[in-house]
């Protein structure tokens, strides 16, 4: 469940961001002249190079990007940062501080994007400005030198450019659909959106642009060219849909992103495109297709008096981001939104809690760029920030990590490095202290194997089939694993066997990534799965290795020879035809044992097969 405060901050955002109802007046704007086309000489000349600026294409995120972005800032009430009111804090007098602040503190460990967020085009009731093209036009008050020269100060001082745009033609940028769109003949906005005005967005504030038309690819032709123009390096595109809390044909907006990527193709300059927020998995293949990153889960943000709060929502990455995994690498990233680890007092978290989300945001390999005061950081953050160990995991090649092992608050995060290591994470979800183990065994080695503490660069020497840590309240800890022993050997098997019992609903159903093209699903309201023939020759715990598919995160009883069952908890693989494993500890003895999988009063994933390591 989420937590019950979550609705909430998403109602002020919805209410506070692009606040525009179907009741607003539209007003023409005032015409402006038009910016000439970019001479082709002028633009990004090599085809190499060139051919790089679509979205998911060979230069443009290679790793996960670095940098700040505005929004946690202005939607925080921490006091003094937002004098003006709601989303004051953007302006390009405090860019400009957070500018000079990475470039001098961050710049050398790899962050380099500035990124400017909602609300550059708006003023201090948040009242929008457009120029004669139905386009964004900068809020004079907020950025009086213009967003060119804004762009222009970032890039002088070695670092790149982002800016902001909703989804989809604004409803203020309409002009009673008379506006023409700028390098066309006779386009105008009437020319690009439905004929009923259906409304899109995460915010309903926008008119769902008709790509039919072929007007319609035009108009965001022209966006592309004026940010491409005024030198953007990024290009965050919010309230992305199906996603963003809405479903429906008038929130798909997967034909809007691939057209900002032909655009941004079309303007000669790399740019890098992002989505967000709380994308629907289910279209992940399209969003890696046609952007660079992808927001998995809503705003970290808490709309409060300090930037984030561990129940919202920092903690709830570690349940959302698993099922998407396996869509992230080079081209096109996981997002898990902005790292507030900076600012001690403001941050609105413990150390142990500041730690762990780095760790978290690290080990997944999302981008890091930093919500924090810049100007503010404390030495604490400072140093979470920049250790270059952590950083390294998170530039390395190699896929994110996720979860290897979950009994109930207890979590362990790995991934193999490409030299043969693990990179392994211990998590302590719960609210009291609490020790977590790793084993090895489930990390598909027996044995030994030599760990290094990451965050503290130790070495701590050797360690035989796993390690144990006390973790403090949402705490963690961060290895290197290096194996000294063997690759396990493990018996396989295949729940679709004819000799295990399914009861109540449970049935046999194809699965193409499963083992065997099989899998045992239905698994709800009582159903069960027992394995009828589990053989071991030593008695013990072991660790058995589950695959299985699930659209969503679940639970499932597990246990052994008619013992009361575990609810054990199963992150999302990333649809119900995708296939991943985790590991379930269970108490066998020497000989024939059942492992009974009980879905009890609830839903539960399909299981596809298990596998019992060799004694």
């Amino acid at each position: 469940m989420r937590s019950p405060t979550r609705p909430a901050a998403r109602a002020l955002r919805s209410a506070l961001v692009l606040a525009v109802t179907a009741g607003l007046a539209v007003a023409v704007p005032t015409a402006q002249a038009a910016p000439s086309k970019t001479p082709a000489a002028s633009r990004v000349a090599t085809g190499a190079v060139a051919d790089a600026a679509g979205a998911g294409e060979d230069v443009l995120a290679q790793k996960p990007y670095m940098g700040w972005s505005s929004w946690s800032l202005q939607t925080t009430s921490y006091p003094g940062i937002n004098p003006n009111g709601n989303y004051s804090y953007l302006t390009e007098a405090n860019v400009n501080k957070q500018t000079d602040a990475l470039a001098s503190k961050l710049k050398k460990y790899g962050y380099e994007y500035i990124n400017i967020d909602a609300g550059w085009w708006r003023g201090w009731d948040w009242t929008p400005e457009f120029d004669a093209y139905g386009r964004q036009k900068a809020d004079k008050a907020r950025f009086p030198s213009g967003m060119k020269a804004v762009a222009d100060r970032i890039h002088g001082k070695g670092l790149k450019a982002g800016i902001y745009l909703p989804v989809g033609l604004e409803k203020e940028g309409y002009g009673e659909g008379k506006l023409p769109i700028w390098n066309t003949e006779n386009c105008t906005t009437g020319d690009i959106v439905y004929s009923d005005l259906r409304t899109t967005n995460g915010w309903d504030s926008s008119y769902k642009i008709d790509f039919s038309k072929p007007c319609a690819q035009k108009y965001v032709d022209s966006q592309a060219q004026l940010i491409a123009d005024w030198g953007y390096d990024f290009l965050k595109l919010d309230g992305v849909g199906p996603g963003s809390f809405k479903s429906g044909d008038n929130y798909d907006n997967r034909a809007d992103v691939a057209a900002w990527q032909k655009a941004i193709k079309s303007t000669g300059r790399p740019i890098h495109l992002e989505i967000s927020w709380s994308l629907d998995i289910n279209y992940a293949k399209d969003w890696k297709a046609t952007s660079n990153g992808w927001r998995v889960d809503t705003d970290v943000e808490c709309y409060c008096n300090t930037l984030v709060s561990w129940e919202n929502s920092v903690e709830d990455r570690w349940r959302d981001t698993p099922g998407w995994t396996r869509y992230a690498g080079p081209g096109g990233w996981n997002d898990l939104d902005s790292i507030n680890v900076g600012n001690a007092a403001m941050s609105g978290l413990t150390k142990a809690e500041r730690q762990s989300y780095m760790t978290l945001w690290a080990i997944a390999k999302s981008p890091l760029f930093s919500g924090d005061d810049l100007t503010q950081l404390d030495d604490y953050g400072l140093s979470l920030m920049t250790n270059r160990d952590v950083l390294k995991i998170n530039q390395q090649p190699g896929k994110p990590a996720k979860p290897v092992t979950s009994v109930g608050d207890e979590q362990v995060w790995a991934s193999e490095n490409p030299d043969g290591s693990y990179t392994v994470a211990l998590f302590n979800q719960g609210d009291s202290a609490s020790p977590v183990t790793a084993d090895w065994s489930a990390l598909g080695f027996t044995g030994q194997a030599s760990v290094r503490d990451v965050w503290n660069s130790e070495n701590l020497g050797r360690y035989k089939d796993g390690i144990t840590q006390a973790l403090p309240a949402h705490g963690s800890r961060l290895f290197t694993v290096t194996p000294q022993g063997a690759a396990l050997k493990t018996t396989a098997y295949e729940a679709e066997s004819p000799d295990n019992v399914l009861t109540g609903s449970a049935s046999v159903a194809d699965c193409t990534e499963c083992s065997d093209a099989k899998k045992v699903g239905n698994l709800y309201l009582g159903g069960t799965l027992q394995f009828t023939h589990v053989v071991v020759k030593q008695a013990g715990r072991y660790l058995i290795n589950v695959a299985y598919t699930s659209g969503d995160p679940r639970s499932i009883g597990v246990s052994a020879n008619g013992k009361a069952p575990v609810a054990t908890a199963f992150p999302s693989t990333g649809g119900w035809g995708a296939a991943d494993t985790i590991s379930v500890p269970v108490t066998l003895k020497a000989g024939s044992n059942t492992v009974t999988f009980d879905s009890g009063t609830g839903y539960s994933p399909d299981i596809d097969k298990i596998d019992v390591p060799l004694r």
